[in-house]
C-alpha cells in the first residue's frame, strides 16, 4: 500500500469511527468533505496555498537570521535602548494589539513606544524579546531553503480580525470613505463576523487616520462587500478556507474570513468551500485534491498565539508542508506562510509611504516555497498583504479587487525562478507527527478581543 493510501485509510477511520481511531477530525459523522472541483492551471502554479499563523513581528521570530534585516537592541521611550531578550516561543501573556496600541509602538515612526503599550493592565519591556531559533527550527530550516521576505507588512495596524480580511479581500473599505479596524465590540466568548451576537459593532477610520470618534460606530461584521470568492468562483477557480469549525474553537469563532462574509455565511459554500475542522486540509492532500487556493488556519494551540503555552505551531505548518511536498501537487504548488499580525511584539523597522487608513502596519514575518522559489534567499522588497491577493489574481488572470493589490508589490519577479530545474523536496523536520494533529482536541479556548 502506497503511503498515500495508508494516509487516506487513517484519515477516513478517524472521521468514521470517532472514538474508535483518536477521535472524529472530518466535517461530520457521515464521512469527509466531498472534493472541491478540480484545481485549474494557473500561469505559474496550478495550487497557492496560504498559511495563516498568528501574532509575530519579524523580530521576534527572525531577529537573528543570517542576512536578513532583524534586531536585537529595541529601542525605548525617552531615548533609551533595551537588548531584546531570547525566549520560548510559549508565552503565557498576550500583549496588546489593537490600533491604538499600534500607535503608541509606532510612536510617529520612532518606533520606541512599545514599551508603554499594556500587558494585561501593566506597561513595561516584555516585548523585547525574541524567539530562540531552537523553538521553531521548522522556520528557519524552510527559510534557509525557500525564500524569507523580510519585508512584509500588514495592511493596516490593527488586529486578527481586519487582518484576515486583508488575506481574502486586500483591505476593509466598507464605502469610499470608511474602512474597518480593530475588533467587532462584542465581549470575551463571542464570535465575529456573521455569527455575532445582535447589536455587535465594528469601528471605522478614514483615509487621514481619523478614528477615536468612529469606534463602536460601524456596521455589524457581515460584509457584503467583493473577496477573492467572487472573482475566483466567476473565473472557474476552485478553493477552500480550512479553519476550525466556528462554535466550538477560539480559531474557528475569530480567525474564519468568511464567516464576515454574508454571502459566504449564508450560502451553500459555508459548507463546501469552508471546510472544518482545519485537518481536513490533510484529507484533500492525501487524495490529491488540493483545490487552486487555500487559505489554512489552524487551531489557537498550533497558532504560535501569544497568551497559550504551545509550542506546537511550528511543527503544525512543517506537517502541512510537508504533506504537500511529499503529495504529487508540490510540482505546482505555491506556499506562503504568513503571521496576520504584530501582536503586541518589538520591531525595529518603521512602515514605510504614506499612511491611510490606519496603514501600512508592523512588519511580520512571510515565507515562500515552490519548486521555482529561489534557494536560501532572503528579499528586502516591500511587500504587503495586497502582495499576496495580487498573487493569486496575476496566476489565474483575474480582475483586480481594486483594493491594496493594485498598488501593492509582485512576488512574481522576485521570489520565483522559473528558468531553474524544479526543486525535489526536502521534508521539514517536526517536533511533533502529523498523528499527533490528528488526534489533538480542538483547544476551545475562550475568544479574547485581539
Amino acid at each position: 500500500m502506497s503511503w498515500r493510501m495508508a494516509f487516506l485509510c487513517m484519515l477516513l477511520c478517524t472521521a468514521l469511527v470517532a472514538g474508535g481511531c483518536g477521535g472524529g477530525i472530518g466535517p461530520s459523522a457521515s464521512g469527509p468533505l466531498p472534493p472541491p472541483g478540480p484545481a485549474k492551471a494557473g500561469k505559474y502554479f496550478t495550487h497557492i496555498v496560504i498559511m495563516i499563523q498568528e501574532n509575530r513581528t519579524f523580530d521576534n521570530l527572525f531577529a537573528t537570521f543570517p542576512g536578513a534585516d532583524g534586531a536585537t537592541v529595541g529601542k525605548t521611550h525617552g531615548g533609551g535602548t533595551l537588548r531584546l531578550r531570547p525566549s520560548n516561543l510559549e508565552s503565557p501573556l498576550s500583549p496588546s494589539n489593537a490600533y491604538q496600541s499600534w500607535l503608541t509602538d509606532w510612536n510617529h515612526g520612532k518606533m520606541n513606544g512599545f514599551n508603554l503599550t499594556p500587558i494585561g493592565k501593566t506597561p513595561g519591556s516584555y516585548v523585547y524579546q525574541y524567539v530562540k531559533p531552537s523553538q521553531i527550527q521548522p522556520y528557519w530550516d524552510l527559510a534557509k531553503q525557500y525564500v524569507l521576505a523580510d519585508h512584509m507588512f500588514q495592511t493596516q495596524g490593527s488586529g486578527s480580525f481586519t487582518a484576515h480580511q486583508d488575506l481574502i479581500r486586500g483591505d476593509t473599505a466598507i464605502n469610499p470613505t470608511f474602512q474597518i479596524i480593530n475588533f467587532p465590540s462584542g465581549g470575551a466568548g463571542e464570535p465575529w463576523g456573521c455569527d455575532s451576537v445582535a447589536g455587535t459593532t465594528t469601528s471605522l477610520i478614514t483615509a487621514d487616520n481619523s478614528w477615536q470618534q468612529y469606534r463602536n460606530r460601524g456596521p455589524f461584521p457581515c460584509f457584503t462587500y467583493e473577496t477573492l470568492r467572487d472573482t475566483l468562483d466567476a473565473g472557474g477557480v476552485s478553493w477552500r478556507y480550512y479553519a476550525p469549525t466556528v462554535g466550538q474553537s477560539f480559531g474557528g469563532d475569530l480567525w474564519n474570513a468568511f464567516d464576515a462574509i454574508h454571502a459566504v455565511r449564508y450560502g451553500p459554500e459555508w459548507t463546501t468551500n469552508v471546510a472544518s475542522p482545519e485537518t481536513t486540509v490533510f484529507t484533500d492532500i492525501s487524495r490529491n485534491t488540493l483545490p487552486a487556493v487555500s487559505w489554512v488556519v489552524p487551531d489557537f494551540q498550533n497558532s504560535d498565539h501569544p497568551g497559550d503555552t504551545s509550542d506546537t505551531g511550528p511543527s503544525w505548518v512543517a506537517d502541512v508542508v510537508n504533506r504537500i511536498g511529499e503529495s504529487p501537487a508540490w510540482k505546482t504548488t505555491a506556499i506562503v506562510i504568513v503571521w496576520d499580525d504584530w501582536g503586541g511584539w518589538y520591531d525595529h523597522v518603521a512602515p514605510p509611504g504614506h499612511r491611510s487608513y490606519g496603514g501600512l502596519g508592523f512588519r511580520v514575518p512571510a515565507i515562500v516555497l515552490s519548486p521555482y522559489a529561489k534557494g536560501g534567499y532572503v528579499s528586502h522588497n516591500v511587500y504587503a498583504f495586497g502582495s499576496i491577493v495580487r498573487f493569486i489574481e496575476e496566476n489565474w488572470n483575474l480582475p483586480s479587487l481594486g483594493t491594496t493589490d493594485k498598488t501593492a508589490a509582485s512576488f512574481v519577479g522576485d521570489f520565483f525562478d522559473f528558468g531553474q530545474r524544479p526543486r525535489p523536496f526536502k521534508p521539514i523536520g517536526a517536533k511533533y507527527s502529523l498523528q499527533y494533529f490528528m488526534e489533538q482536541k480542538p483547544s476551545n479556548q475562550p475568544v479574547d478581543t485581539q
